[in-house]
């Protein structure tokens, strides 16, 4: 799925630090997507990306979690990139695989300002985990962190409607 600036809606805390890296998360049809590309920055690059896509294992993640989530995955497509994973000549790019397999877990977004590879939450952890245990374990924590923040702010907030809605009754 490649998307446009417009299809992208923001929540005011759409940023994680992540051991003094910091991370965007958005929401896609109600589901967090978090950024790869920042999260490969503390590593590295984007080449990690690349890298990580060509490992077997990674392939099988990825189209295992498309097959469970998403009704309009290409499985052929899926085998055939799986038959090539680890060869030297294969080469696997996020937009290459949503092309290909009509895949929803990653999102490729063009642009210099916003732009990246964001995945899935369950898929960026795998990707978290590949890239350092640490690193993963310290992402969960503050996701978790960000969702709990959230959590509050929306209890607070249908507290508050709750309470104005008596007030104005009576």
């Amino acid at each position: 799925m490649v998307l446009r600036k417009k299809d992208i809606v923001k929540d005011k805390k759409s940023k994680i630090n992540v051991l003094g890296t910091e991370i965007i998360i958005f929401k896609n049809d109600n589901e967090n997507f978090i950024c790869l590309t920042d999260m490969a920055k503390r590593f590295g690059g984007d080449d990690l990306i690349y890298s990580w896509m060509r490992n077997r294992n990674t392939l099988e993640f990825i189209g295992i979690w498309e097959e469970i989530h998403n009704p309009d995955f290409k499985g052929n497509e899926f085998v055939t990139f799986k038959s090539q994973a680890g060869l030297n000549t294969f080469n696997l790019t996020p937009r290459k695989w949503i092309e290909a397999t009509n895949a929803i877990g990653i999102i490729s977004k063009a642009g210099r300002y916003g732009g990246g590879t964001f995945a899935h939450k369950d898929i960026a952890f795998e990707f978290g985990s590949w890239l350092s245990p640490g690193f993963k374990i310290y992402l969960i924590k503050e996701y978790q962190r960000l969702k709990n923040d959230e959590n509050d702010r929306l209890k607070l907030e249908w507290n508050f409607q709750r309470t104005l809605s008596k007030v104005n009754y009576t």
